[in-house]
Formats: C-alpha cells, structure tokens, sequence
C-alpha cells in the first residue's frame, strides 16, 4: 500500500509514530517558511506541515503544489497547541509534520474548487462530474447509498429471499412508458427491450418455485425527467409466492424498522395503511406528505346556494368546490403573492383561485359580499379556522380541483415550514382503482400495470362498472413521494385475459405481447405479489435532498444526456451497417 493510514483515521492516541498519507491537496497555506497544506481523501481531512528545515527540496515542491494536485506524505504525527486546535475536524487535535514528500500527480487548475460552499450549475458539475464527486455532501451520499443497499441486502437474506438476476436484453412488451431498444445485429430488423422492471420474470419466478425473491435491479425508462426520475435507475424488486397483501406490506414494515434503525438510530411508529379514495378526498393526491394536516374540504352545501356565481354555477353543473385552510397566513400573503399562486394553479387546469382571510369579524375577501354572515360562518366552521387563517379555494371538474389543492397544498406546507424537514413519515396507500378511463383515446388505461389482481368482490363490476374495481394494489409513500409500489398479481389466465379485454388486448395480442408470461400462469402458478422500492429515491429522502441526481455517481440530465461522457453519440457507419439500420436526420 502507498499510504499507512487514511486522511480521516489519525487521532491524538496515534502522536509519536510515523504515517504515510495519500491524498488530494485541499487547501494550501505558505507562510514562507511553513507550508500548511490539507489533504484530503474520501475519509476525512489531515493538516500537514511541511518545515524547511527538514528538507529544503521537499519545502520548494511544497510551495507549488496547488488545490487537487495528489500528493503522498510521510511523516510525524504531532499533537497541536491546545490553542490551535481545530474542533471541526475528526483529526484537528493532531499534525503530520513532513520529512518526506512526493508528487503523484499534478492537477490543471480546477473549474471549481470541491471543497467550496457555493457550488457553481449543475451543467459545469456534471460535465466534471470526477472533481464533483470529490465534494463532501456527494461522497457522504454514496457512503450512505452503500450502507443502505447492504443494510437491504443483508435484511431481505434473514428473511430468505434469494438474489435472483433477471436479464437486461429482453423482449419488449409495452405497457407503461416507452421501452429503451437495442438492435440485434444477429437477427437483422428484431430489436431487444431494456427492462422498464423485471416484472414478467419475477412473476415466472414464482411460477418456478422460487418463492422469495428480491434483485437490485436496473431499470429503464424513456420518459421525460424531472427532479426525482431517471431514464436509468435502480429499484428494490421484491416477490413473494403463497402470501396475502398483508404478509407484504408487513415485510416492508420490517425493512423500514430495520433501516430506520440502523441508519438514523430511530424507531418507526405502526405504519399506517390508508384507503386510495380517503387520501384523494381529503388531500387530493394518491402520495400525500402527512407530516403536517392541513385537508382538503368540501363546500359544495354553502357554494351551491352562495350568491357567488363561479361556485354556486360549479355545482350546478356537476364540478366541486373544494378548499384548505392555510393556518396563520393571512398576513404572510400579499395580493401579489395570491396573484402568484393563482397562476401556479393554473398549471394544473384550475380557472382561478379564491381566498378568504379570517378575521374577528368574519371572512374577508372580496367576493365576501357574495356570502351572507351565516354562510360565511358555515365555512369558518367547516375548516375550523381562526383569525389570522388564510382559506384557498378551487371551484372546478373534480379532478382538477384535486391536481390543484394538492400542489398548492406542497408548496404551502414548504412555504410555511409546517412539517420537520429531517422526519421521515411513512404510510401505505390501499385499494387503487384497477382502471382508469381515458377520455382522450375512449378507453380504460391500467391504473398500475395489467397484472394486478381486482378486489375479489368487485369482479362483478367488469361487466357494470369498471371504474368501482379496486385493485389488491398498494403504494409505500414518504414525505410526499411514492417510494414503493406493488400489488397481488394475477395468478389466474381466465382472470388475466378479463383485464386484457377491459384494456382492449384482445387474446392474439395478449398472447404476442405477454405469451411467455401467459404460458407460465398455465402450469401451476402459486398465488403471488410483491413490489418495488425506488433505491434512488429512498437514498434522496434519508439524506434530505429534493434531486435524484445527487444520489447517483453518474446521472442523466433532465434532457437524458450524460454531460461527462457525451452520450447519447452518434455512431459511424460501420456499426450502423453492421445492425442493417438506416435513418433520417
């Protein structure tokens, strides 16, 4: 080895030996005579001291050396002065003082310095992303991203589940986002699919016998990006054969237990499970943060007889009106700051936002005319609010007023500090629909994915009301995030193909899109479910980040491009003949 100790580990028990440091020069000081340089690895950081008089080559390399230049250190471990100790580091109660000293390699000056508090773009970051990764806050996030793959690792083989890998080339077999496609040069004009999830696989798995699997899967997705989505990311797969809901959703919990515990040293309260349509009503999304209240309520009673026309003609023609009580806000929000926020509903369909402050007197706004003493009383009432709340409120189709309320619910619960940003609060979300209706195209759409099992008792709703079937689905929220989802599958073929015709997959395509799974379930399929835990997005919440990106070494943009290496690159011609693939520019 180089080096004989890390720039974290010497400590003052270690004054009086001799260490050898490796490492990259942090921050340098030339006094003229001492030089002072600190050096830094992944571990932590040591003060070196390089003093003419035990060498003065080494002193005169010492005053060239520069931020990130790699250095190898030899010599003394020495206790500071009491005075000059350095409380804000691990190894700040001790020097090494140089008697030997080599370059390893020397840097071009950097386009930032990693260790500075004021990180530049993300742009210039991920183009150097080698001297981004160098930055504290990134190397304490893969530490913790290895902790907590191992710690999962580690849980899920004390249960008995098997690491099982599934393939990356596969067929491709949409249904949810658009398939990654890679050419086949042996099967000219046939293309592999790269696994959006290993979903068909684990199933064949339980099919086979194995009847606890889990996998650290890659997975891929050609979908446009955001903040916490990846078009490559990794997922947490689990599946479990002869099992009820519960028994999954209660192996989670203990996951939780365990990772909570040995991460952050906390005990996780019961989980609680929650109804899909109860989150929707009184927070208007399927993943609500739930670490502060704050629900939406219904007026529709007082706004259909108001003398307000936009509410009371909302109801009259079959639309909602809905609102939250933001607690205290009254005089945190200008006009101008409504007027913000109105148009910030506007993203999500709604027409218009209104607002009343509550004061001693009554509601204050004004379209407070338009609501009599009593009405306006029913709706201080109803929101149980106080002098000194500000309530919003959204009169459109239902599921606008949902989209709406619950973004303007987000960013008030931000804008107010209304929840601790370090707690972590998890629920589970039950009893999806099985379907949606697509208006656009005129037909039903898989809430989740077409293998998830329906309620039992509400098969009969497939020939009267698809909208009233649930699925034996479930997501595991956090914060406001969905950061698992999974469901009971279809062990059944006649059932399976009952999805498959609600969904407009008549038996021919069933059997070309999904004919191997299909085969599968024909030979002795165990009941089974399972899920998935997003790993990027679990690693984001426990670090308290608000960018997926951080929590991965080398990340996509929000245009799916690596700025490190240049991909997605053309290729020569040579490999496009190859693949007997032409295209237009």
């Amino acid at each position: 080895m180089l080096r004989t100790h890390t720039c974290g580990e010497l400590r003052d028990k270690d004054a009086g030996s001799t260490a050898t440091l490796c490492g990259w020069v942090d921050t340098w000081r030339d006094f003229g005579g001492l030089v002072f340089l600190d050096l830094r690895d992944r571990y932590g950081i040591t003060q070196v001291v390089v003093n003419p008089d035990h060498g003065q080559e080494m002193h005169d390399l010492a005053r060239t050396l520069r931020s990130e230049d790699v250095i190898q250190v030899t010599g003394n471990v020495a206790m500071r002065p009491d005075d000059m100790a350095n409380p804000n580091l691990a190894t700040g109660e001790i020097d090494v003082k140089a008697t030997e000293l080599k370059l390893l390699n020397r840097s071009k000056t950097p386009p930032f310095e990693p260790g500075t508090n004021d990180p530049p773009g993300e742009e210039l970051r991920l183009r150097h992303r080698f001297i981004d990764l160098r930055r504290h806050s990134l190397q304490e996030a893969m530490i913790l991203r290895h902790r907590f793959t191992k710690l999962v690792r580690d849980y899920f083989d004390q249960q008995g589940f098997l690491d099982i890998e599934t393939p990356i080339l596969g067929r491709s077999t949409p249904e949810g986002a658009r398939d990654y496609l890679v050419p086949s040069r042996v099967h000219p004009g046939c293309f592999y699919a790269l696994p959006q999830s290993p979903q068909i696989y684990k199933q064949i798995l339980m099919v086979a016998g194995f009847d606890r699997y889990m996998q650290i899967a890659r997975c891929f997705r050609d979908e446009d990006l955001r903040a916490d989505r990846q078009p490559e990311f990794t997922q947490i797969d689990v599946e479990m054969a002869f099992v009820s809901r519960d028994d999954i959703l209660e192996t989670v919990d203990g996951l939780i237990r365990y990772v909570m515990q040995e991460l952050r040293g906390e005990t996780v309260p019961e989980i609680p499970r929650l109804n899909h349509a109860d989150v929707m009503e009184k927070y208007g999304s399927d993943k609500p943060d739930l670490r502060y209240g704050m629900e939406l309520v219904d007026i529709g009673e007082i706004a259909g007889g108001c003398g307000f026309g936009v509410f009371s003609k909302t109801i009259e023609s079959g639309g909602r009106v809905r609102g939250l009580n933001a607690p205290q806000a009254a005089e945190k929000y200008s006009r101008k700051m409504i007027d913000e926020l109105t148009e910030f509903v506007g993203e999500y369909q709604a027409k218009g936002l209104a607002f009343f402050r509550v004061a001693e007197e009554g509601l204050d706004s004004p379209i407070a005319k338009f609501f009599s003493a009593e009405e306006q009383q029913a709706i201080i009432t109803k929101f149980e609010a106080r002098p000194g709340d500000l309530l919003f409120f959204v009169a459109d189709k239902p599921v606008v007023t949902s989209a709406a309320l619950a973004a303007l619910r987000s960013r008030l619960g931000k804008e107010l500090e209304l929840y601790d940003p370090d707690q972590l609060h998890f629920s589970w979300v039950l009893n999806f629909p099985l379907v949606t209706y697509n208006e656009e195209e005129g037909r039903w759409d898989a809430e989740h994915h077409p293998f998830c099992s329906p309620v039992e008792e509400d098969v009969p709703c497939f020939e009267t009301d698809p909208s009233k079937i649930r699925a034996e689905s479930y997501d595991l929220v956090i914060n406001g995030y969905e950061s698992a989802s999974g469901s009971i599958r279809i062990h059944d073929p006649a059932v399976q193909q009952k999805v498959f015709d609600l969904l407009g997959i008549n038996a021919d395509e069933a059997e070309r899109r999904f004919g191997f799974l299909l085969e599968s379930l024909r030979y002795g399929a165990p009941p089974h479910g399972g899920l998935a835990l997003g790993l990027d997005r679990w690693v984001m919440l426990l670090l308290g980040f608000d960018n997926i990106r951080d929590v991965i070494a080398f990340p996509k943009t929000q245009k799916a491009s690596d700025l490190l290496s240049g991909a997605p690159s053309e290729v020569d011609g040579r490999q496009l003949r190859e693949l007997k693939i032409k295209h237009d520019r």
